[in-house]
């Protein structure tokens, strides 16, 4: 299947700020894309781009005092599967790990280990070490949070979703990644594209989404707390671990969201055109 992306976001800036972006389609899916996702950004102003220790694409620019606009539109191909399933995929003991997976058993900005810890153990700890245990800790985060964009808070963590009961995909997603990281599991937070292809109509807007990645069996596997479904079309932005390394815009001053529009739309074959 083949799907058109795209976003466009305005900011207002007071002042020149220097921003770092994360708003390119990953690595892995570069080779998918039919259509570039090149970066447009108006005023016309340069960009410094790198991979981050993560991998991701950044790109580090200066803003402008006065509105910035980023925007990108493309096509991609997708495999058009849904989220993969393993129900046999088993856990593995700390000292057979990758030695590139251990950082995502640690705590982090978002994910306080040391604090859910006993609450995980008492929660899940009778349960097999595999992917039984991931799927039920995504059915706890998905039943225990209610959703809702009005809940949606930058400096909400794992533990706050956990006690506050209310949050948005970001929220489920960390409080998830806690609990895997807890259980020995490396869960590692992603974000991207996310629309509603494959569920039933009518469709809202396009949107970004954040799910996660839980290492089992020699690989890693998508896990989506928030929708707690398998679904279609994911297009991966980021990955790292957890919202602050794969924040799409983090600015190093004060700017103020002035638009905020997300699309992606599966594409008839005849019409997908660049």
């Amino acid at each position: 299947m083949k799907i058109r992306a795209g976003y466009e976001i305005a900011y207002d800036c007071p002042q020149p700020t220097p921003m770092i972006l994360q708003v390119s389609v990953h690595p892995s899916r570069q080779a998918d894309l039919i259509s570039w996702d090149g970066l447009k950004i108006d005023p016309v102003i340069p960009a410094n781009t790198y991979h981050d220790v993560f991998g991701n694409f950044c790109h580090v620019i200066r803003a402008p005092a006065g509105r910035l606009t980023l925007s990108t539109d493309f096509l991609v191909q997708d495999s058009g599967e849904l989220d993969e399933v393993a129900p046999g995929a088993m856990a593995h003991p700390l000292g057979e790990l990758p030695v590139d997976t251990l950082i995502y058993l640690l705590g982090s900005r978002y994910c306080e280990t040391d604090r859910l810890s006993d609450i995980a153990w008492s929660t899940f700890g009778h349960l097999p070490k595999g992917w039984p245990l991931v799927q039920a800790i995504c059915d706890f985060a998905h039943e225990r949070i209610k959703f809702g964009y009005e809940h949606a808070s930058v400096t909400k963590t794992a533990f706050d979703a956990y006690t506050e009961r209310r949050g948005v995909c970001r929220d489920f997603a960390h409080l998830a990644v806690t609990f895997c990281r807890c259980m020995n599991i490396p869960a590692r937070y992603c974000t991207g594209y996310l629309g509603d292809m494959g569920t039933e109509p009518p469709y809202g807007p396009g949107d970004f989404a954040a799910w996660f990645e839980a290492y089992l069996g020699g690989r890693w596997y998508i896990f989506d707390p928030r929708n707690n479904v398998r679904r279609l079309g994911r297009i991966l932005m980021a990955r790292g671990r957890d919202a602050t390394d794969v924040a799409m815009v983090t600015s190093f001053g004060p700017c103020t969201l002035a638009n905020f529009k997300v699309v992606t739309d599966e594409v008839p074959d005849a019409d997908a055109t660049a």
